[in-house]
């Protein structure tokens, strides 16, 4: 289905509300290309919400996430504030997740996809973490 899609990469992008090169495109076209994709992808959101069951051999793990614990080492969150998937925000309506130090930043002109779309920013705020002394 988004297969053909691929073919046509400004659309594409425009889609995905992304700006990849040709080449990252091509790079992760094949999983468009797979034949469960379509049913995995709506699975997944349809699970995300609570709309469908998860496999059993991992219940036991998503009873563990579903209870939240409240993250208590230092943390960076980051927000691209051109994600078109999950808007950015100033990081309040999450902050009593965290009993650590935490500091919430919004990347300029990055979509859903962070790590790969500025590698910079994310590498600046992991090595921050990494690097401070305890």
């Amino acid at each position: 289905m988004l297969g053909g899609c691929l073919q046509h990469s400004a659309l594409c992008n425009r889609l995905i509300n992304q700006s990849f090169d040709e080449a990252t495109l091509d790079q992760h076209a094949s999983a468009f290309d797979n034949p469960d994709y379509v049913e995995v992808v709506i699975h997944s959101y349809r699970h995300r919400l609570g709309l469908a069951a998860g496999y059993p051999m991992y219940e036991e793990f998503e009873q563990r996430l579903a209870a939240q614990p409240t993250i208590t080492v230092p943390t960076i969150t980051l927000d691209g504030d051109a994600d078109g998937v999950v808007p950015a925000t100033d990081g309040k309506s999450t902050a009593a997740k965290f009993s650590g130090e935490r500091q919430h930043r919004v990347i300029p002109n990055v979509g859903h996809n962070l790590p790969q779309e500025d590698p910079k920013a994310f590498a600046t705020a992991v090595w921050e973490l990494a690097s401070k002394k305890r």
